[in-house]
């Protein structure tokens, strides 16, 4: 390995940790700068997978005193989440790289406007959080800033939803935290903090169980898969961080760019035009 593909690799590994931590989207780096270094995408996808999950590990770590009261919520959503990541996953391990290689596209393009929506997605739980925060007006929050209260049936709707995020997160994987958030606001969950802390501890679930998978069959490579894993640490403790004091605007455009010139360059290489 050259160390122009060392740069750019543990370069894209920081950054995609950084940005896991705070929503999720790191694989719309990590993915095209394999692809980039020659990587087949079948083989890309899953080395992302392996070297991206130390980075939760670490940002899950910044995070583990948010869950210090959410016994219940953590055993309720880590179930599907492991399910829903080993069939993912092993959806992948009997798909062929031509197969994944046409889907690609459109599975980039999917992560791209799931990040593009995390904004939106931010700035409704804000108006919910200072709703549930002004006088008199708590109880129309439906569970309060952990969660406590939502209604069984929304629980079973949001363990449901999580089963298939754990399928989208074992195959592909980019974008599954802001399905997660989207979820737990739908439970009527307001503390932000606490929301990322269980959305990363649920993204280590589903990426965990695949990434183990993805090593037994050989699918990774360690040359780059060791190298990223380091970059991914590093970046998930400091995204963890840079969450809790602002938003990061300008790595956002960033991702949703490179998710948009990665789709439409897959796309134009399926036609034979890249």
């Amino acid at each position: 390995m050259d160390w122009q593909n060392a740069f750019v690799l543990f370069a894209a590994a920081m950054l995609g940790g950084a940005v896991n931590a705070v929503a999720g989207g790191g694989t719309l780096l990590t993915f095209p700068a394999l692809l980039w270094a020659g990587q087949l995408e079948i083989v890309a996808n899953a080395t992302s997978t392996v070297a991206l999950w130390p980075g939760a590990l670490s940002s899950f770590w910044t995070y583990r005193a948010e869950l210090h009261s959410g016994g219940r919520e953590i055993a309720l959503l880590a179930a599907p989440s492991f399910l829903g990541g080993i069939v993912g996953a092993l959806l992948l391990l009997h798909t062929d790289n031509a197969t994944f290689a046409a889907i690609a596209p459109y599975l980039v393009l999917l992560a791209t406007g799931l990040f593009a929506a995390q904004r939106p997605l931010a700035r409704w739980q804000s108006r919910r959080t200072v709703a549930a925060a002004a006088p008199g007006q708590a109880e129309t929050v439906v569970a309060g800033p952990r969660g406590q209260g939502a209604a069984a049936g929304r629980w079973a709707a949001v363990l449901a939803f999580q089963f298939l995020v754990g399928l989208y997160g074992g195959y592909f994987g980019a974008g599954i935290g802001i399905l997660m958030l989207a979820a737990l606001g739908y439970l009527g969950f307001t503390n932000i903090h606490h929301m990322n802390a269980l959305k990363n501890l649920n993204a280590m679930c589903i990426n965990g169980i695949a990434a183990v998978l993805f090593v037994a069959k050989g699918l990774v490579d360690w040359r780059f898969g060791l190298l990223m894993a380091v970059g991914a640490i590093l970046g998930g403790v400091a995204g963890a961080g840079w969450a809790r004091r602002a938003g990061q605007d300008i790595v956002r455009r960033g991702v949703v760019f490179i998710g948009m010139a990665l789709a439409l360059w897959l796309l134009a290489r399926q036609m034979g035009l890249g």
